[in-house]
């Protein structure tokens, strides 16, 4: 290759196992479990990517334990995800939100290490209309010992996360995760079909310029949520305000946005969704854990995220996450009103 396209020498897998270096007591099944879900990225990209001419940006007539109508590429990353990782032999058990229960895999799950949560297409409403979609996972440790995995094995607060991530599928395919280490960003080069290195130790800055939220709702909003998003929009040099107004309508992709320019992100609860609408285990777990390794915040309005111990694997919560600086704001406008 010549100088314009040189060789990739940070691909994900030659990072995932540096890492792995730095922990002399590492049996390298977090790799080895890391590289599965990077496989299963890579596939369901591929799906994505197809999609269109596949037949595949339908529904599939079936309706998950959340309520909401299963597009067939739902079941279709569902699976892939569910067969490649119990095919790893490292998980002892499974959570996605597609399945309305704990999903067994391969190994014997009293041998098993590790619980693995994730949402296999987050955003996947979007599909059919090229807006980017997204998967996102956490792992835990178990912590059932000399029995068999378990529903309580999921059931842990944040602060217990071994590892979490999300891919983006749009323009490109990103890969986004931290082991606990920094955050760190990967592009697939389809070219090669690795995961390839262009960000390393990212940080979001602490005060950015847009705002996330579906304001198509503000009538439902409490006093909080109203009161801070008029500030944003309020000029104030001292603020940085006016702030523009970007909502995709994937979580995953609004915050990949803000994650790398800065911003904020809501979510609140309202009167039809009480105690929120994201999933606590599989949505807002992973990225609160990404968002807090980037130095940035996430919150349900009341405490952390990752201070949550789900009481149910499909458990809903508030969810809002950002910038110090935004987030400080935040919880002023909520003490101001509560």
């Amino acid at each position: 290759m010549n100088a314009l396209h040189p060789v990739p020498t940070h691909t994900l897998s030659r990072f995932i196992l540096a890492q792995q270096r730095l922990h002399p007591k590492s049996t390298g099944e977090l790799s080895d479990l890391l590289s599965s879900i990077v496989l299963g990225i890579k596939i369901i990209s591929s799906l994505i990517a197809t999609s269109g001419f596949k037949g595949l940006t339908g529904y599939t007539g079936k309706t998950n334990v959340q309520g909401e109508a299963v597009r067939q590429l739902d079941e279709e990353a569902d699976q892939t995800l569910i067969e490649l990782l119990g095919a790893s032999g490292h998980f002892g058990l499974m959570v996605s939100e597609e399945q309305n229960t704990v999903v067994p895999a391969g190994r014997s799950s009293d041998q098993a290490k590790y619980v693995v949560a994730f949402d296999p297409l987050d955003g996947s409403s979007n599909i059919g209309s090229n807006i980017p979609v997204g998967t996102i996972f956490s792992i835990l440790r178990r912590q059932t010992k000399g029995v068999e995995c378990g529903v309580d094995d999921f059931l842990q607060s944040g602060r217990n996360v071994v590892a979490a991530g999300y891919a983006v599928y749009g323009a490109k395919t990103s890969f986004v995760y931290s082991s606990g280490h920094g955050v760190h960003g990967f592009t697939l080069d389809p070219s090669i079909g690795e995961f390839v290195l262009t960000e390393e130790q990212i940080l979001m800055p602490e005060r950015g310029s847009t705002y996330s939220v579906n304001e198509g709702r503000s009538v439902h909003w409490s006093p909080g949520i109203s009161a801070f998003v008029n500030e944003l929009k309020v000029k104030g040099d001292a603020k940085g305000s006016p702030y523009s107004a970007r909502y995709v309508g994937s979580l995953v992709a609004d915050f990949d946005r803000n994650l790398r320019h800065g911003g904020v992100f809501l979510y609140p609860a309202d009167p039809k969704n009480h105690k929120g609408k994201l999933r606590l285990l599989y949505e807002c777990i992973p990225l609160g854990y990404i968002a807090e390794q980037a130095g940035a915040e996430a919150t349900d309005g009341d405490m952390p995220i990752l201070d949550k111990q789900p009481a149910d694997i499909h458990e809903r919560t508030a969810f809002m996450t950002g910038g110090k600086f935004e987030m400080k704001q935040l919880a002023e406008c909520l003490r101001r009103t509560s």
